[in-house]
């Protein structure tokens, strides 16, 4: 015959036991609340990737490979005219 023992009086097992008994899991669903930030607050991570994107739409690839023949023809030029030896 089994008798009903209260849950202060039973082991610590045996609490463990009872009470894993009664939990599961949630599932697909998260029960961490979250808060949709405002619009109107200023977000520097934000502000950051706007900025970064201007900059890139202002500056294409090609002024660059421009840039870098631009460059070495000077360097070619230089190192002619001078009796330096190269570095």
């Amino acid at each position: 015959m089994n008798r009903f023992v209260s849950l202060d009086k039973q082991s610590k097992k045996a609490r463990k036991k009872y009470y894993s008994g009664h939990r599961c899991t949630w599932g697909e669903l998260n029960p961490v609340t979250r808060s949709v930030p405002s619009g109107k607050t200023y977000n520097r991570k934000k502000d950051k990737k706007r900025i970064g994107r201007e900059f890139r739409d202002e500056f294409d690839a090609g002024l660059f490979f421009v840039y870098g023949i631009v460059k070495e023809n000077l360097c070619s030029v230089f190192t002619e005219t001078t009796d330096l030896p190269p570095m």
